[in-house]
């Protein structure tokens, strides 16, 4: 049932009660917002979203005003999390109350529904990201930078000099349960671990590591890019740095992670920079990152490397209710 959010202004709609055709006003804004402000082609996710809403079958609520949608918000349940996937109001209508209402409702549809126990969420286009967020009792929020990387700075890294010698090799599907063993031994106790809580285990990691790879959350995953490294001496994995392309021109690195007896040895920085000059190669003359802004060693990295912070978004956890 259609609920009224406010009678004289907006209401929030089931988006199971909405069509297709309701969302293409927004969904075109939203692909021309990611592009310009990303450099990022929005345009499978819009389509994957346009399928799913096609069979019904997406949960979340749209903002309705004068019959049009002014914006909408999809979450998906996996076992005891919420993980509210896009948020999105139309720029001329996205106050404070509107995208609050908005996020409000979807929070708590989460917490209604039966075995969900804590909600993640990273909101990248949320506009009033200073506004009291809903149910702040049980929140905990970190902000997130998104940096971004010109090609020419790429072209002029040197290779890192250090003692410790490793083997680089492309990514390959044989690595995949190495890699989910090393995502979970690189996060313990780490900020990300208290944002992402498939960090904290294997069987979480592994899942992880599907996602982005599967599906165009965090663009297509680039095989050609992504590299891990080897202890020359062990064979043993002890990194990996993982990217996919989020437009024709524009490169994302979705992960870069070493073991935590290696940090300080330079093996950080080489994957990244033999990740961005294999993304160069494919054609990227821009490449993009998101960091919490309380990771204060990685933040290093990356500026020495170049990053420079673009804009800043918040990462919000509901837990305890």
């Amino acid at each position: 049932m259609a609920a009224l959010a406010d009678a004289s202004l907006a209401e929030l709609v089931e988006l199971q009660h909405l069509g297709v055709k309701d969302f293409d006003p927004l969904l075109k804004e939203e692909i021309e917002i990611w592009q310009r402000r990303f450099a990022w082609d929005f345009h499978p996710s819009a389509e994957l979203l346009r399928r799913f809403l096609q069979v019904q079958s997406l949960s979340g609520y749209a903002l309705r005003m004068n019959r049009q949608v002014i914006g909408y918000a999809y979450y998906v349940c996996e076992g005891h999390k919420g993980l509210i996937g896009d948020f999105y109001m139309r720029a001329g209508e996205a106050t404070p109350g509107n995208e609050m209402i908005l996020l409000g409702a979807v929070v708590k549809g989460l917490m209604l529904t039966p075995g969900i126990r804590r909600i993640e969420s990273q909101l990248m286009l949320l506009r009033n990201s200073d506004a009291q967020p809903p149910l702040s009792r049980y929140l905990t929020r970190h902000d997130r930078f998104f940096m971004e990387l010109g090609r020419d700075r790429i072209l002029r890294l040197p290779p890192a000099q250090s003692g410790f010698q490793a083997t680089f090799l492309p990514w390959a599907e044989r690595f995949h349960e190495e890699v989910a063993h090393l995502v979970t031994a690189s996060y313990k106790g780490h900020v990300d671990s208290e944002i992402n809580d498939q960090y904290r285990t294997i069987p979480g990691a592994r899942h992880f590591l599907n996602n982005i790879i599967r599906f165009p959350g965090c663009g297509h995953f680039s095989p050609a890019a992504s590299l891990v490294a080897l202890d020359h001496k062990s064979g043993r994995l002890c990194g990996a740095c993982l990217a996919s392309l989020v437009s024709a021109h524009s490169g994302h690195v979705t992960q870069l992670c070493v073991l935590p007896a290696l940090r300080g040895a330079r093996l950080g920085y080489e994957l990244l920079r033999q990740c961005l000059l294999r993304l160069v190669e494919l054609g990227c003359t821009s490449i993009s990152l998101t960091v919490t802004c309380s990771n204060i060693d990685a933040i290093r990295l990356y500026e020495a490397v170049g990053f420079r912070s673009h804009s800043t978004f918040p990462a919000m956890v509901w837990e305890g209710f």
